[in-house]
């Protein structure tokens, strides 16, 4: 598989389609089938239960009230649904115009879009800030998927100060609005604008909404690792500006690096935590490391559970 260095000529605000065929094309043929397919099963209708039926399928509470043997009929779904959620909020232009989250999630999200296409899968794209800004609906037809990538494409182009972000509303959102059943494939920082208390229920009760809702959760955790994680900078006095809310931060490094470490940490494996608990799928994304190289290594990997 290439590398993202081999992409950076590209002019992404007028070729995100094409960096998406020279991506995905480029691992497609390794892959030896699909990493996505319809997961879930729709109770059709009750049948009398004929000898040699499976007895898995029998209904016993129905048995109780009749005193006959029916057994339950199922229809798999066998087109996958995916809903593509994308934090589009201030933080994630960090850490520089050209080079940032946002455009992470865009181009991993478009590759995605491309690869299900191939297999006629349906997709949908919902963004969000502080709110839901855009949703759309799940569809597998190549004028929707060119709509979507026009959508990103202005993702790409525009340029947000001080937006801030409400992860937890936009999922409730995207919870109600979306088929039930559907694959949901979430790319955010997690760094939310609001109470240090609040923010990690807050969040999980809406992730919960989604499972309550049957939806498959998956979420690229996208960082910049050696910043905001590892807090790598030069040791001297800094100003840090939040982009979200345009808040200014006087402090040397070395006051203020073990502390803000070690609070990273403790979110972060609480998330990981939840993510477990609730039977989330969270991928560690460091822009650093490509969103090719990450995409490629998340989908063997899903494919080898399959």
């Amino acid at each position: 598989m290439a590398t993202t260095n081999q992409y950076e000529t590209l002019h992404l605000s007028s070729n995100l389609e094409l960096l998406a065929k020279q991506v995905v094309e480029g691992f497609i043929t390794g892959l030896h089938k699909s990493p996505f397919h319809g997961f879930s099963v729709e109770f059709a209708e009750h049948r009398l239960y004929n000898t040699g039926d499976s007895v898995k399928n029998i209904d016993w509470k129905l048995f109780a009230k009749t005193d006959k043997l029916f057994s339950k009929r199922y229809e798999e779904e066998t087109n996958l649904r995916c809903q593509f959620v994308i934090d589009t909020s201030s933080s994630m232009y960090f850490p520089n115009d050209k080079f940032n989250k946002l455009t992470f999630a865009v181009q991993s999200a478009a590759c995605l879009i491309y690869l299900l296409k191939k297999q006629r899968d349906a997709f949908g794209l919902s963004l969000f800030t502080d709110q839901l800004t855009l949703n759309t609906q799940a569809k597998s037809t190549s004028v929707h998927q060119k709509y979507l990538f026009a959508a990103l494409e202005q993702v790409l182009q525009a340029s947000k100060l001080n937006v801030q972000t409400n992860l937890a509303t936009a999922l409730h959102q995207v919870a109600e609005l979306i088929h039930k059943r559907s694959l949901v494939i979430v790319f955010s920082d997690m760094l939310q604008t609001v109470h240090h208390e609040d923010r990690i229920s807050a969040l999980f009760s809406s992730l919960q909404h989604l499972k309550f809702n049957k939806h498959e959760v998956v979420i690229f955790n996208v960082t910049d690792k050696n910043k905001e994680v590892d807090f790598n900078f030069e040791n001297r006095p800094h100003e840090f500006v939040d982009l979200e809310t345009g808040m200014v931060l006087k402090a040397h490094t070395s006051k203020v690096a073990a502390t803000y470490v070690q609070q990273m940490e403790v979110y972060r494996q609480e998330l990981a935590l939840k993510c477990a608990q609730y039977k989330i799928d969270m991928v560690d994304a460091d822009i650093n490391d490509g969103f090719d190289h990450i995409l490629q290594s998340y989908l063997i990997k899903r494919q080898k559970m399959r």
